[in-house]
């Protein structure tokens, strides 16, 4: 359980594990690009809700609210930035880096939300909303560009 929130032991990074937890998830995000888009967001919300509870054992079990090693709520982030998508190597990079300024520089709603709700979702939030406004900004990229397959 402790393995999966910190994903897969790349939260054990010494050193930045949010983007290290966030490059694990574009690894697990290759196979996963080739799922529908129902059925890839369906195992989306499964894991964002595993997540929820992984999280909270997590911190509960080693009494702390975010260890900087539970990284499940990257892996979740990244996922829902990537969420409909075109798979290229190009938006996949897109994706990482909006989603990781969005988890580092926390604009309103994602810093309030980060103080203000604790526990497991508490820790998921704020990777939830970046993710949700990253995929938004990505979205709007690939129409701009017009990009969306036919």
């Amino acid at each position: 359980m402790h393995f999966l929130a910190i994903g897969l032991g790349s939260g054990a990074a010494p050193k930045a594990p949010g983007t290290f937890g966030t490059l694990a998830a574009v690894l697990l995000y290759i196979p996963l690009s080739g799922l529908t888009v129902p059925l890839y967001a369906g195992l989306v919300l499964a894991a964002t809700l595993l997540g929820i509870y992984l999280c909270d054992r997590t911190a509960r079990d080693w009494k702390v609210h975010d260890h900087s090693a539970i990284v499940w709520d990257e892996f979740v982030g990244f996922w829902i930035t990537m969420l409909a998508v075109p798979f290229t190597w190009y938006w996949v990079l897109a994706g990482f880096a909006l989603f990781r300024l969005f988890d580092i520089w926390k604009p309103w709603p994602i810093r309030h939300l980060d103080e203000q709700v604790h526990g497991g979702l508490g820790i998921m939030i704020d990777d939830i909303v970046a993710g949700v406004l990253s995929c938004g900004c990505l979205h709007g990229l690939v129409f701009l560009l017009g990009h969306y397959p036919l």
